[in-house]
């Protein structure tokens, strides 16, 4: 890992995340330029996979920083993250969203019917795009998927609020996305539990 992605990877989760706005993740031909992400905070935030410690699933989310943690969810997708913070203390950013910068023709291969903004719009969608799945979990993304640092966001560009479709800490304003930007996915919180 180059000494900038160390240095920004290894901060908490709440940091990372708007600073991954406009990096670049390249995998098997397509580069996607991130355009929204979520902040989860392990042991610290009862919406993380990792809030009541260490499982199977969760291991890659206790670093080292520079991982990638993927999991699989409803049965169907997939969705990446990019482990942060200490070694040994669970943290990761969601990648929500981004816009398809290379390999265009090749995304629109492995999600067909989709406009060019929703090929990966969503963080399902951006591992399809990507072709990212469990493979992938543990990566070091030095060496693929490759994360690539853009310039910082612009001040003003970058927007927060809460993160999408959680019951648990719903009102952290732990999503961050660039303003403007048609790639990003649209909020949704979390449905109510219903009676039994």
């Amino acid at each position: 890992m180059t000494d900038d992605l160390a240095d920004l990877l290894g901060d908490p989760a709440i940091e990372v995340a708007p600073r991954l706005l406009g990096a670049v993740l390249r995998h098997r031909g397509v580069a996607v330029r991130l355009t929204e992400v979520e902040a989860y905070a392990g042991a610290d935030d009862p919406g993380s996979h990792a809030f009541r410690g260490r499982t199977p699933r969760t291991t890659v989310m206790f670093g080292p920083a520079g991982r990638l943690y993927v999991y699989f969810t409803y049965g169907m997708h997939h969705c990446a993250n990019v482990v942060c913070g200490p070694d040994g203390e669970a943290a990761a950013v969601l990648l929500r969203a981004g816009e398809v910068v290379e390999g265009i023709d090749l995304a629109r291969e492995r999600r067909p019917n989709s406009s060019d903004r929703d090929l990966a719009r969503g963080p399902a969608r951006l591992c399809r795009a990507l072709d990212v799945d469990r493979q992938q979990d543990g990566a070091d993304l030095r060496l693929g998927p490759v994360l690539e640092l853009g310039p910082p966001p612009t001040a003003g560009t970058v927007r927060t609020g809460p993160r999408v479709g959680l019951r648990q800490a719903p009102d952290r304003p732990w999503r961050f996305w660039l303003d403007a930007e048609p790639t990003v996915s649209a909020y949704r919180p979390a449905a109510p539990l219903r009676p039994r």
